[in-house]
């Protein structure tokens, strides 16, 4: 829901894995100057609790971000509300703030090379590089894709158990699907053990 209302009004924003830790988070806001974060009180992955606002609060306060995020905005997710500290001025209860919107907002028409998101890389071989994708080029290859790769038809039940905070889930579970069928109902689960055995 969050990405595609950045895409609807064209705020830039970037989506990371939900198990980053705080300084690989933090690492990521400097990186993109983000003014804002949006995160969940807590959430689940492999079992185990996540405590998310926690997470972000640590990377906020660490020195590469001091004067960089000006909002948190906090979904409640995790059904636990004993050790969330929301912090005076600068934390929103996303819940309450969406329940007081209007239920519509005109989109901002965007060009076609103006940047839609920023993924960054893993990190995994140096440090993580912000790839830029533009709201032409990527939306269409990634509709056409889910067009011609899975041929997605209404009768269908389709599933992508990627993360959205990679390009997969991204392409697959987000803008792929969004931009191009009007008949997508999207139910986010996790799949603890959903391959049992690769052979």
């Amino acid at each position: 829901m969050t990405m595609l209302a950045c895409a609807r009004i064209g705020a830039v924003h970037s989506v990371i894995f939900a198990g980053f830790s705080a300084d690989a988070i933090a690492e990521r806001i400097a990186a993109a100057e983000s003014k804002w974060v949006i995160t969940a009180d807590g959430g689940k992955r492999g079992g185990r609790s996540l405590p998310l606002k926690k997470i972000c609060d640590t990377a906020i306060a660490k020195e590469i971000c001091h004067g960089v995020v000006e909002k948190m905005f906090v979904f409640k997710h995790g059904g636990d509300d004993s050790g969330v500290h929301m912090v005076e001025g600068r934390d929103i209860a996303f819940d309450e703030l969406i329940a007081a919107q209007r239920p519509y907002c005109p989109c901002e028409w965007m060009d076609s090379e103006d940047t839609l998101f920023i993924l960054y890389t893993s990190g995994s071989t140096g440090r993580p590089k912000g790839v830029l994708h533009t709201t032409g080029g990527y939306s269409l290859f990634a509709m056409h894709t889910c067009a011609t790769s899975f041929d997605i038809r209404p009768s269908d039940v389709y599933a992508c158990v990627a993360d959205v905070g990679w390009i997969t889930g991204h392409s697959y579970i987000v803008y792929g699907v969004s931009f191009g069928y009007d008949y997508l109902c999207i139910h986010v689960t996790f799949f603890n053990n959903f391959l049992f055995s690769r052979f």
